[in-house]
């Protein structure tokens, strides 16, 4: 059967709802118990928008549609490669009017190899060995019969992508240990069931849509010119739906989260039914909000409006965000960084950060966001630091697109390497000199974070329990203990020899605490070494240190 630009949109959109309805699954395929699995929420974001592509195009342009929108939403390195997988399926299919099997093979083939060329160590037992096989099983089906029917040949694909994904745990030893599947190749063998199930007819249908309508077009004439924004008191209009974790099956479950959300900010509106949570609030800390959201299941969307914003352009303030791209270039460099917590996003700020992204573990910025936030920033040259390891491909994929400015990633993987990169900025260097000075500075700090475990796991020699705190050293688990003061006391016998030590404390730890942190630290590695305790404001780490 012919694929025609409308078949083709109608079977990435049963991709999308097939993923949609499987996200949790992927979630929870997560290896490390830290509180960040949020794969399938990535992916499923990642192919959010497609219902956008116009409808009768040529096959090649519908594909190009799709890669273009794909690109853009892409969230998180499992979203990235999904993209860019689809970005190869659009050059094969350059200039196709309709696809036939030949194209379904070529297709598969580019994709691979535009989402193997993207990942600087392709590792195998990832989505990336998946995407491979079917590849290779497609070649290898239509190489020994060039006439076989498409049903066939797409039954043939999705049987290699399942035989591939069961494979996984035998070639990452990490997956096996945990006794799980690699979650983007889940992710991406849900991709390929649902482009099947459209191909035979039978597509995939959207989740049941349970938010509201929203209206479309504003029929009044309001004026908001002579409203004050300093009047706003929160400036986040923050509003999810979350898919209860089995805990909270039941109606009326989530009564601490409602208790929560009605204490940090105003118009809370709470609808807590059999299976999902859809809540409404005005916060000054919308990454609260989420954090705490997560501990009742996971999140199925998630929108988050700043208010201010919206006024200025409402009042036709020059902050609309149709004037992004024209906002003037008055200085030679600025810097875009990602980061949660109030109080490290203030750190940045003071730091010479011009744009600072709400966004990190378990709140993937889009590719979408960073280049608007790029744009934002009035520099001819803009550094963005990502600040986490699963934004640097996104933030990598922003830099490519924009052409207004010249947009460099420094690839940190922490907030303590972004911090010691901009402090390593010397406005007298060329731009080649700052990358490269910024990018040593942030090789040079040690990152460690403390966080807890979301579910009872055995990883190396760790037998960790739900609950559990967990200390991080440079994203990988050092130790476990049932306080957060515990793994503190253990990860300062690694800071030895530093002669200083930044700690961030969480949103839920006091200044008590904190400061009790502080103390273990400096008992513990002497007076030589100056030890800063600062509020962050973060979620889900209660300790992000920087040891230098």
């Amino acid at each position: 059967m012919e694929i025609t630009g409308n078949l083709y949109c109608g079977m990435v959109m049963s991709a999308a709802n097939f993923l949609g309805k499987n996200k949790e699954k992927i979630n929870n395929l997560n290896v490390f118990p830290v509180p960040d699995g949020d794969t399938g929420i990535n992916m499923s974001l990642t192919m959010s928008t497609l219902y956008k592509v116009e409808k009768d195009l040529p096959l090649g342009e519908a594909a190009q549609r799709v890669a273009g929108l794909m690109l853009r939403s892409a969230r998180g390195n499992s979203g990235a490669i999904l993209s860019l997988f689809f970005r190869g399926i659009a050059k094969a299919l350059k200039g196709a009017v309709i696809g036939e099997n030949r194209h379904i093979v070529l297709a598969l083939e580019k994709g691979t190899e535009e989402a193997y060329r993207a990942v600087m160590n392709p590792t195998e037992g990832t989505m990336l060995t998946v995407m491979r096989v079917c590849a290779e099983s497609a070649r290898k089906a239509y190489d020994k019969n060039p006439d076989i029917g498409g049903t066939a040949l797409f039954k043939i694909i999705e049987e290699s992508a399942s035989e591939a994904l069961e494979s996984t745990p035998e070639l990452l030893p990490v997956l096996k240990q945990a006794g799980v599947v690699d979650a983007g190749g889940f992710g991406f063998l849900c991709v390929i069931k649902g482009m099947r199930a459209a191909y035979i007819g039978n597509p995939v249908e959207a989740p049941v849509q349970t938010e509201e309508t929203e209206i479309s077009e504003n029929t009044g004439g309001a004026s908001f010119s002579d409203f004050n924004t300093e009047d706003i008191k929160f400036a986040y209009c923050t509003e999810c739906i979350i898919d209860k974790s089995d805990k909270y099956i039941g109606e009326d479950t989530a009564k601490e989260l409602y208790e929560f959300i009605t204490g940090i900010g105003d118009s809370a509106v709470f609808a807590d039914d059999e299976s999902i949570i859809k809540l409404h609030v005005h916060t000054n800390d919308p990454g609260a909000v989420l954090s705490k959201a997560i501990e009742f299941g996971s999140l199925a969307s998630v929108k988050i409006e700043n208010m201010k914003n919206q006024h200025t352009a409402l009042a036709g303030g020059v902050d609309k965000p149709e004037s992004k791209k024209n906002v003037k270039i008055d200085k030679k460099y600025g810097f875009v960084s990602v980061c949660m917590g109030e109080g490290i996003g203030t750190m940045f700020r003071d730091i010479g950060v011009d744009t600072v992204i709400e966004g990190g573990q378990t709140m993937n910025p889009s590719t979408q966001e960073i280049i608007d936030a790029v744009m934002r920033t009035p520099s001819e040259y803009v550094f963005i630091l990502p600040n986490n390891k699963n934004i640097k491909m996104v933030a990598m994929q922003a830099s490519e697109l924009i052409s207004e400015r010249k947009a460099i990633v420094i690839p940190t993987d922490t907030v303590p390497q972004g911090i010691s990169a901009m402090i390593a900025y010397n406005p007298d260097s060329q731009a080649d000199e700052i990358e490269r000075e910024m990018k040593a500075a942030a090789e040079q700090v040690t990152s460690m974070s403390v966080t807890y475990a979301v579910r009872d796991t055995q990883i190396d020699r760790f037998s960790i329990k739900k609950g559990q705190f967990l200390g991080l050293v440079e994203n990988k688990i050092a130790c476990v203990s049932d306080s957060a003061e515990g793994c503190v006391k253990q990860l300062s016998r690694g800071m030895t020899g530093a002669s200083y030590v930044t700690v961030f404390y969480g949103e839920n730890i006091n200044e008590e605490q904190a400061a009790g942190a502080g103390a273990i630290i400096s008992e513990k590695i002497g007076g030589g070494c100056e030890v800063a305790v600062l509020f962050g404001g973060q979620p889900v780490y209660s300790y992000i240190i920087s040891v230098e």
